[in-house]
């Protein structure tokens, strides 16, 4: 303490309560009581030898705690930011069974989730928001597209990418296809999800004509055929809100991945179909998944096996088998058009 002269100052020459040094000097009264009862206790009086300086006093009273303050243990923080996206695990058990294994010098709980916040600050953007394991599939189209090559006419006409990431382990799926109609948007979630083995609680697209009608707020209207295709798998599609990007970050930030790892990539490759272009975009989305993090440990397919792979709905016996649906008015003659057949 760098005011234990003033203490012993006020409290022995001046003849000062305690409480009166402790509000002087804003320190608590505890740390005024402990400097007098050591002085006290070392023998000593007012005024103090010459040859005490500072840091001889507080050796004399302190002969403990010279030197570096006692560092804490702590604990694996991407250990604890991986446990946390487990369904039912708390801050406060974690520093539990922290607390457990480093009984004397551990964190107290405040210090626990104020040293995780700092370490989460230091993290890349994508690590900020939390998700839970087996809980949100993002899904959505990247602006780029992939050259299809017409070997007879020499045409060339652009195919989408379609991108599938799940929340907690960022397990991103992808595949080319024909067209962004419904049919084939249809074919990405499922494939998606058999990808994934298993359904997630929620499914968040980012309002396509194809998938949502209507973008809304709260209550958007959904295609009918996607609607049922959730109700298929046992999900909730759940648009992310217009103008909000950030409903939707781990999308935004895997289109990114995408465009950079698999579509930078193949910039040169010449695709004659969709099927030959899906089996490189294969090949560089395993790369992707197995690759390790930069800022912490593991990859995406272990973080998927530890995390989203156990926590997912089981997939339905049977794949979802399509249909469109469609509203007609029913003529005189009882006869409804669909595909130009009666």
């Amino acid at each position: 303490m760098r005011q234990i002269k003033d203490i012993l100052r006020l409290q022995w020459s001046q003849g000062l309560s305690m409480r009166s040094i402790a509000r002087s000097l804003g320190v608590g009264y505890g740390s005024v009581q402990e400097v007098v009862q050591r002085a006290t206790a070392a023998g000593l009086q007012w005024p103090l030898p010459a040859e005490l300086d500072d840091a001889a006093l507080a050796q004399l009273l302190y002969p403990g705690n010279q030197g570096r303050p006692r560092r804490r243990a702590e604990p694996d923080w991407t250990v604890v930011d991986t446990e946390l996206r487990r369904k039912g695990v708390t801050r406060e058990l974690l520093w539990l069974e922290y607390k457990q294994a480093h009984p004397d010098d551990g964190l107290q709980y405040t210090q626990f989730c104020i040293h995780y916040k700092r370490w989460r600050q230091t993290q890349n953007v994508v690590l900020r928001q939390s998700y839970r394991a087996g809980e949100k599939m993002f899904v959505d189209y990247p602006g780029q597209l992939v050259p299809i090559l017409n070997p007879r006419t020499g045409e060339i006409r652009p195919a989408p990418l379609f991108i599938a990431v799940l929340g907690a382990s960022s397990l991103i799926y992808a595949e080319a296809q024909e067209a962004e109609t419904l049919p084939y948007w249809i074919d990405g979630h499922t494939h998606a999800v058999e990808y994934f083995q298993g359904v997630p609680a929620l499914t968040i697209p980012d309002n396509p004509k194809t998938g949502v009608h209507h973008a809304c707020w709260y209550e958007p209207e959904l295609n009918p055929t996607y609607a049922d295709w959730a109700a298929h798998y046992g999900t909730v599609i759940l648009p992310a809100r217009p103008d909000h990007p950030r409903d939707k970050a781990t999308a935004e930030v895997s289109v990114q991945i995408a465009e950079r790892w698999i579509l930078a990539v193949l910039r040169h490759r010449t695709f004659t179909s969709v099927a030959a272009a899906n089996e490189e975009i294969a090949r560089l989305r395993e790369a992707i998944n197995d690759r390790p993090f930069q800022k912490r440990t593991g990859s995406r397919r272990q973080l998927w096996e530890m995390l989203d792979r156990p926590a997912l709905r089981p997939l339905p016996a049977t794949p979802y088998e399509f249909a469109e649906w469609r509203q007609a008015k029913v003529p005189f003659d009882y006869h409804v058009t669909v595909d130009h057949n009666f």
